[in-house]
């Protein structure tokens, strides 16, 4: 007890009180009034009365396993004012010591967590009488409590409730434990329906409520010191998850489990591929691999095999894809991805995805109908959450314009900027997502997108303006029907996003933005002007910077003139179309009513200022150019004198 104390005051700056403590019997000690407090902080645990017995046998041989376990009145109470608490000791950083040589078990992820397993399951008593337990956590802005009046542990069968606050809510635990075998099965229960889990709204803005969620570990195989093996199973009835990054409504999963095993090496973590997540009638095997070390690397493969598609749909939670909902579909389909990045190389990523979808066929369409894209309808513009006005897609509209009736040469820079393989995919451009992760990832943020053309249009004209990952997921669901359907052709498709996009303030449309910059009509449009208006799709409201004084684009816009004048080149997309000197950047002219005023005094042509604005927009050019050469050069090979070079 000496030692303990000391250990923890000169470590931890925590004094540990007790009135009293004696053996009970051979095995056990006897603990009365026990005190925890940190030093300068509120007091972290009190105890009235505390039994414990150690196993002798396993202490033979090295092992201190827990027998029996008695508790009366215990609280710990957990506060925090301000940037101080009375728990931070415990996450407080150890002295640095003398560099050593890591120890085998440090380096082996399977010996690691095998002692890990081995440390909780030692300290689980086979039997337990706890009575009267309370956990609180209070800060400046929360304060809850988690009670338990009674637990019980008998041969390994347990059976308690735990109750927030004064009956707020209640969740019942049953279930089995087998510390020798280290096997456990918990349930937990929540007696009211939608009763949310305590803290996490307060703390992290996450709503979770569940009826019933159960976990077993059924299963420990130690196959050598460099292989361990944990196999069980999960499941969940009702489950309900609101988060503002995943969706604005709540994700409600009906049911679902998953039953497998997680294979664990020296260096390795891995989801063995005969594990298999059940939704309903929907069924997948993910097999996934993380290797921490010596080079940080993650792979996920899915194959499927055939499976009736509309199992697919009927698994989505209710609420998650709000335009999906009602769809019904027909056929089977298959879906097979493989993907592996190294994050020390991430420009050597394999990224693999194929869906057989050839017997699908869409039976009936959701809130979002895509069907009706066909014929007139009225396209809602947003300003971020805005509605700036109602634009008909159709000929009531005098400002819609026709494909036939917009300049070839601009149809062609849009399609290079934004999409260079429209025509050729189904939706996707797999060299693109494997660019995108690719710079997000050494960029450590989400630098770039792998939007197509066709997934655009969709979040444009059927989804929110919510920016959150399950919209993401949403968008790629969607464009997949679209195009595996084959209900709207690719020239309307193309149609429908010329006369949607925006290209200014307030500038929807391509009759819109070819009369605003440059009073003309769509088909008037030359190499020049189609290649600047096409620049600016990606932002927009920026696009009047482009220009000094003259109404005469500023030089470093050049840059994207040259290398979408390449690209077009080398794909002969301009063996028809008239090319003066430097692609036409210098017949692009500004409306006057449009250009910035005259600098005062003298103007040096020779030296242009640029604003910080201009500057970011020039290095977003820069790294949306290099991107997008880099693709091409993917898909075609670079020249023969570019590899000299």
């Amino acid at each position: 007890m000496a030692k303990a104390k000391k250990a923890l005051h000169e470590r931890y700056q925590v004094d540990f009180k007790v009135s009293d403590y004696r053996f009970t019997g051979l095995a056990t000690v006897t603990f009365n009034d026990i005190e925890l407090l940190p030093q300068d902080r509120d007091t972290l645990a009190r105890i009235e009365s505390m039994a414990v017995s150690v196993r002798l046998w396993p202490l033979l041989f090295g092992d201190v396993k827990i027998g029996n376990l008695s508790l009366k009145n215990s609280r710990v109470t957990l506060v925090k004012h301000d940037s101080i608490s009375n728990y931070d000791f415990l996450f407080r950083k150890k002295e640095k010591e003398p560099l050593a040589e890591e120890s085998d078990n440090k380096r082996n992820y399977a010996a690691l967590i095998d002692g890990l397993i081995k440390q909780v399951f030692f300290k689980i008593p086979r039997d337990m009488d706890l009575e009267n337990f309370e956990l609180s956590y209070c800060d400046d802005s929360l304060q809850q409590r988690i009670r338990l009046p009674e637990a019980i542990i008998d041969g390994g069968d347990f059976q308690t409730s735990l109750f927030l606050n004064d009956h707020d809510a209640q969740w019942n635990l049953a279930g089995h434990v087998n510390p020798d075998r280290q096997q456990l099965r918990v349930e937990v229960s929540s007696e009211k329906k939608t009763t949310e889990l305590p803290f996490l709204r307060r703390k992290l803005g996450l709503r979770v409520s569940f009826d019933k969620i159960m976990f077993e570990l059924d299963k420990v195989r130690r196959e050598s010191q460099d292989s361990l093996t944990l196999a069980g199973k999960w499941s969940f009835e009702n489950l309900h998850v609101q988060h503002r990054r995943l969706s604005e409504e709540a994700i409600v999963l009906p049911e679902a489990m998953g039953q497998g095993q997680i294979n664990i090496g020296k260096l390795a973590i891995e989801v063995d591929p005969s594990s298999a997540i059940h939704i309903k009638e929907f069924a997948f095997s993910p097999h996934v691999k993380y290797v921490p070390k010596p080079n940080r690397a993650v792979s996920l493969s899915i194959h499927t095999g055939q499976f009736e598609a509309q199992s697919l749909f009927d698994a989505i939670p209710q609420g998650l894809f709000p335009t999906l909902d009602g769809v019904r579909v027909s056929g089977q389909i298959a879906y097979d991805l493989d993907f592996a990045v190294n994050f020390d190389d991430p420009d050597n990523i394999r990224f693999e995805s194929k869906m057989d979808d050839r017997q699908l066929k869409v039976v009936q369409w959701g809130k979002a109908n895509i069907r009706d894209m066909n014929t007139a309808f009225v396209y809602k513009a947003f300003e971020d959450t805005v509605l700036m006005r109602d634009i008909t897609l159709g000929a009531a509209n005098p400002n819609f314009t026709p494909l036939n009736e917009v300049s070839s040469i601009l149809k062609k820079t849009v399609l290079n900027t934004e999409d260079p393989y429209f025509y050729k995919h189904n939706g996707f451009e797999e060299e693109a997502f494997k660019l995108s992760i690719a710079t997000n990832i050494k960029e450590k943020a989400f630098k770039r997108g792998a939007s197509t053309i066709s997934m655009q249009l969709v979040k444009n004209i059927y989804l929110n303006r919510n920016k959150n990952m399950m919209r993401k997921f949403e968008e790629i669901l969607l464009v997949w029907l679209m195009e595996a359907s084959k209900q709207v052709s690719k020239d309307r498709m193309f149609e429908v996003y010329l006369n949607v996009i925006e290209w200014g303030r307030n500038v929807y449309g391509i009759k819109e933005a070819a009369a605003y910059y440059f009073g003309k009509t769509p088909a008037e449009l030359n190499i020049g002007e189609s290649l600047y208006l096409s620049s600016i799709i990606p932002r927009p409201k920026t696009g009047l910077s482009s220009f000094d004084y003259t109404g005469h684009l500023k030089p470093w816009v050049q840059r994207h003139f040259n290398t979408y004048g390449y690209i077009m080149t080398k794909l002969q997309q301009l063996n028809s179309e008239s090319v003066p000197a430097g692609y036409g950047f210098y017949e692009v002219v500004l409306q006057p009513n449009l250009r910035p005023p005259r600098p005062k005094g003298i103007v040096d042509t020779t030296l242009m200022e640029v604003d910080p604005e201009q500057e970011a927009i020039m290095k977003e050019l820069e790294a949306d150019e290099a991107t997008r050469k880099s693709l091409l050069e993917k898909l075609f090979g670079k020249d023969k004198k570019e590899e000299q070079n």
